[in-house]
């Protein structure tokens, strides 16, 4: 595995955009949105790619067939090679996951699965049509500000896909619950790729279970359709909160694959 320097980056734009999966989490790698890392076998006419995503995202693809791309990745794979965080990893064509599950059959790497799903605006309609915008005494929704950019905490917050405050809220958008005074709830674009829009939502711990993420994800897709972009969601299926939250928001499973969820080196 070979790193490619950013100017060649458009070597691997024509591939990634081929693949019949959701891959903005790389095409935000390789249009330069977040600074991650591509491996690929060969830097003149590379046919095999594995980009990072330093959220901790992954994708390989690609041909299949260099026995010497297989030794390097199956070494970054087991852990030979620094890797600072856990990666969570996608492939594609399928044959990879042969080769994966040939390589690391121990606990080493744990195998779960992803959902990319369908937004149907109809059934995102009906099932927002009888439910109110949320606005009480206590709480409001607001676009995020820079403030809750800079100030938001947890697993999954704009921090961690945008590279400062600025890009975000130049080309980025979300959707903040403010409760008391403070940010509870915030959807976000987490990859903002073309007319496409990825959601990622943060709640904080002791304001789940109270339907808050359910009404900024609806506050950031209205965003969407008003705007002409599509919004576009992707969980993992063992994410039960997520995966139910996406089909009363409009979104259909449309395809699950593998998901490898490699721990960090360090």
């Amino acid at each position: 595995m070979i790193t490619l320097n950013e100017e060649n980056y458009f070597k691997v734009s024509e591939p990634l955009h081929q693949l019949p999966i959701n891959t903005l989490f790389a095409q935000a790698v390789i249009n330069g949105q977040v600074q991650g890392i591509v491996f690929v076998d060969d830097i003149l006419e590379p046919s095999s790619f594995y980009i990072v995503h330093p959220q901790g995202m992954s994708l390989l693809f690609g041909q299949t067939e260099d026995l010497l791309f297989h030794q390097k990745l199956r070494e970054y794979l087991l852990g030979s090679q620094s890797r600072t965080k856990q990666e969570w990893l996608q492939v594609y064509p399928d044959s990879w996951n042969d080769y994966i599950r040939q390589w690391t059959a121990s606990d080493l790497i744990l195998e779960d699965s992803r959902v990319n799903f369908t937004f149907n605006r109809q059934k995102f309609e009906a099932a927002t049509s009888h439910s109110r915008s949320y606005s009480d005494q206590t709480a409001i929704i607001i676009p995020t500000t820079k403030e809750i950019f800079l100030g938001l905490n947890g697993r999954v917050i704009p921090k961690d896909y945008w590279k400062d405050a600025e890009q975000f809220l130049a080309a980025g958008a979300g959707y903040s619950l403010i409760e008391n005074g403070a940010a509870v709830s915030t959807a976000f674009s987490a990859y903002f790729v073309g007319n496409q829009l990825e959601i990622g939502i943060e709640t904080a711990e002791d304001a789940r279970g109270k339907g808050y993420a359910f009404h900024v994800s609806r506050a950031l897709i209205a965003y969407c359709l008003e705007n002409g972009l599509e919004p576009v969601w992707s969980c993992r299926r063992e994410n039960e909160a997520s995966y139910l939250l996406a089909q009363k928001l409009g979104f259909i499973p449309s395809l699950s694959i593998p998901y490898y969820l490699l721990p960090s080196c360090s």
